[in-house]
């Protein structure tokens, strides 16, 4: 490469190429064993089939480095009442490519069920699909006591992020001021002004989050944001250097990565972390993360 002109022509020829390539073909994931039935737990609150992919990387890296059991909890499977069964299986595919669990409801009324392997035989009712309750949510928790929760945050523009934050926050304080978990907020489609933890992806990683987003094959092809994921968290870096690190800071060295905000729920509110390292590096899991969230 000799110059900016041939950058900014490879990035538009890779992304025309990338959106020829096919959809809905994933791998089951081979960087890690399948986490102890006893080991730390994660349930991400997902406002749609797709989210759990595009804000997955710490996730992914808490299992694949420091063995957490991950969850997924789809909030909803759309508006569209015909594509909800679709996305049920799109949403498995993509579980099964991660390594992750996810959960459905039972034909027993509020009940719900661990999934982890996919059976393309298994009839789904519909009854099952419907969007989560305020009730769902608090008998989930208690279900399934979680060492850290996943949600959007409350300024994430779309309509169904925001509720989704609101409802498992809901849900929280109806569980009475015992209850404590760490709360890890995401963002997509509205930045937030204050992340307070910037994490590290690798291409492995970052691959393994665009095929997984490229499971939600409708979705993709009609919005391919699979293809600009990895752009996403160029951008990340950018923004998280100083809104992270400080204004005026140095960015860290990394190429990709994803903001969160972490906070501590406890007392029935959330509360700030006493100590909270600000990146986390590939491979650093272990360091970083063990002090606020084990």
């Amino acid at each position: 490469m000799q110059n900016y002109a041939e950058y900014v022509e490879q990035i538009a020829a890779l992304t025309a190429a990338a959106a020829r390539l096919p959809l809905g073909q994933p791998t089951p994931t081979r960087d890690a064993p399948a986490p102890a039935p006893q080991a730390p737990l994660a349930l991400l609150f997902s406002p749609h089939p797709d989210d759990e992919c595009i804000t997955g990387l710490l996730p992914l890296r808490l299992m694949r480095e420091a063995g957490w059991r991950i969850m997924n909890v789809p909030v909803t499977y759309g508006s569209l009442l015909p594509r909800r069964a679709e996305r049920h299986a799109e949403l498995a595919h993509a579980c099964n490519h991660l390594g992750w669990q996810w959960l459905e409801r039972t034909t027993d009324k509020g009940n719900f069920a661990c999934q982890s392997t996919f059976d393309p035989n298994h009839t789904i009712e519909a009854s099952q699909l419907e969007p989560l309750t305020s009730a769902d949510v608090i008998a989930i928790l208690q279900q399934f006591p979680p060492d850290a929760i996943f949600l959007p945050h409350d300024a994430d523009w779309n309509a169904r992020h925001i509720s989704t934050h609101n409802l498992v926050i809901e849900a929280l304080q109806e569980l009475g001021p015992d209850f404590q978990t760490i709360v890890v907020e995401t963002e997509f489609w509205g930045a937030m002004s204050d992340p307070n933890f910037m994490v590290e992806g690798n291409a492995r990683q970052v691959t393994d989050l665009v095929t997984a987003t490229a499971c939600h094959v409708k979705e993709v092809a009609r919005n391919p944001y699979h293809i600009l994921l990895p752009a996403w968290m160029l951008d990340n870096v950018r923004r998280g250097g100083e809104l992270v690190g400080g204004q005026g800071q140095a960015a860290p060295n990394f190429t990709f990565a994803t903001l969160y905000r972490v906070r501590r729920w406890q007392q029935g509110h959330l509360q700030p972390l006493a100590t909270l390292s600000r990146f986390c590096a590939v491979n650093s899991i272990g360091g970083p993360l063990s002090s606020f969230f084990l």
